[in-house]
């Protein structure tokens, strides 16, 4: 009998589907909505989705917005393009098709497909005296301009499942923003109080699924004993600030992304293995230890136009980040998974940013992919919350884990 498709929860620093752990090996293709509004490249939805689940993985992140630009889904505020709605729908129930879970990001902080600038693009339009790009987390009108966009995202109806997208199990979680950053003010208190307000509000719209922040992980001024970990000494005066940030009512699990190549050098050295490590266990020290929640990797990668790159350095890069989260999987720990950036069907290079991975191209890097999801799945379906595992079960599941070193 086949599981039923419910929502994904915590318990604790675990995720669980149906009352058992779920672990995950996932990945990100950020414009899967915008490929779905055309019937020309709709199939490579698809195409992602069948890659994905071949090697294994069951969460993908991807945007639910596009704000103001060419293919936009909210064209000007409060008024969205009901095709780029439907190409949504279809991302959607495509998704459920083939047993994946989504994580929708609901704005950028950067200016790809609109961000946090065109929101203040459209208040000044609207007549308001704002002066920079931050005033999106501080000024009324611009979150007012947010809060409907969400309250508009997740109260759709899907026209292909006819499921209210605030109902619907195949969407893992909802992402307040990508990548969110408050340069004006280092002390963290306005991106903060950004995330106080909106955590609760989504969840006041949703109390059903899981939110996380987007953020990248960066320690702040509330744990200056952490900020060593931090790749760089700017990472601390970009208004973020990991632990205080993740500490909100609402907000469910803590993300954190992986770019040693855009943070520490973009020549490619050893000292960026080194550094992802220590990022890595500090994150999941924090998530066990102190916030008592699951982390996910939300993104990491390489890109291929960095100075040294070579294929053989990206399958130690995705190597490693597996292996220390395997360690944290193992005991049962707060390391809930980690997603890929980012995975392209064949056919999509003009929109390769360095980072695609493209499966059918890349087979020592697929299988490396596959046994870790291979691995989780295993640890997912043997090991459940509510039994204690006989010694045979436990010591042939230890040897299926760890019999090979990665």
């Amino acid at each position: 009998m086949e599981e039923a498709w419910s929502l994904v929860q915590k318990n604790g620093n675990q995720f669980i589907v149906n009352g058992l752990p779920f672990y995950f090996n996932g990945f990100n293709t950020y414009w899967l909505m915008v490929f779905a509004v055309d019937q020309s490249t709709r199939g490579k939805v698809t195409e992602v989705f069948q890659q994905a689940s071949a090697v294994g993985l069951t969460v993908c992140r991807t945007w639910a917005f596009n704000d103001g630009q060419w293919r936009a889904l909210q064209k000007t505020p409060s008024v969205y393009d009901e095709e780029v709605f439907k190409a949504l729908d279809f991302v959607i129930s495509e998704a459920k098709k083939y047993k994946i879970r989504l994580i929708l990001s609901l704005v950028n902080n950067w200016k790809a497909y609109g961000g946090k600038s065109q929101y203040v693009k459209w208040g000044k339009a609207a007549g308001l005296n704002l002066t920079s790009d931050d005033d999106f987390f501080s000024h009324p009108t611009l979150r007012s301009y947010y809060k409907a966009h969400v309250k508009m995202v997740l109260n759709r109806v899907n026209t292909v499942t006819n499921i209210t997208y605030k109902d619907d199990p195949t969407i893992f979680a909802w992402e307040l923003m990508n990548e969110p950053r408050c340069e004006s003010d280092s002390s963290g208190n306005k991106l903060q109080e950004w995330i106080e307000e909106m955590a609760v509000y989504v969840k006041s719209v949703d109390p059903k699924h899981l939110v996380e922040i987007g953020l990248e992980g960066f320690y702040g001024p509330s744990t200056p004993n952490r900020v060593q970990f931090n790749p760089n000494t700017y990472a601390q005066q970009v208004g973020t600030d990991f632990v205080r940030n993740h500490q909100v009512l609402g907000v469910d699990f803590a993300s954190v992304h992986i770019y040693p190549d855009s943070w520490i050098s973009q020549t490619i050295s050893d000292s960026h293995i080194q550094f992802t490590k220590s990022w890595i266990q500090s994150h999941v020290d924090d998530a066990e230890n102190f916030l008592g929640m699951p982390v996910v990797f939300a993104e990491f990668g390489v890109s291929a136009k960095d100075p040294g790159y070579n294929s053989t350095y990206r399958d130690t890069l995705v190597s490693t980040v597996y292996k220390i989260l395997l360690n944290s999987t193992r005991k049962g720990g707060g390391g809930g998974g980690c997603l890929l950036w980012q995975l392209f069907p064949e056919g999509t290079d003009y929109m390769d940013d360095g980072y695609a991975v493209i499966l059918s191209k890349s087979p020592s890097t697929s299988d490396i992919i596959s046994l870790q999801s291979t691995r989780l799945t295993t640890f997912n379906s043997l090991c459940s919350r509510k039994c204690h595992w006989d010694c045979k079960k436990k010591h042939a599941m230890e040897t299926f884990l760890y019999h090979d070193e990665l």
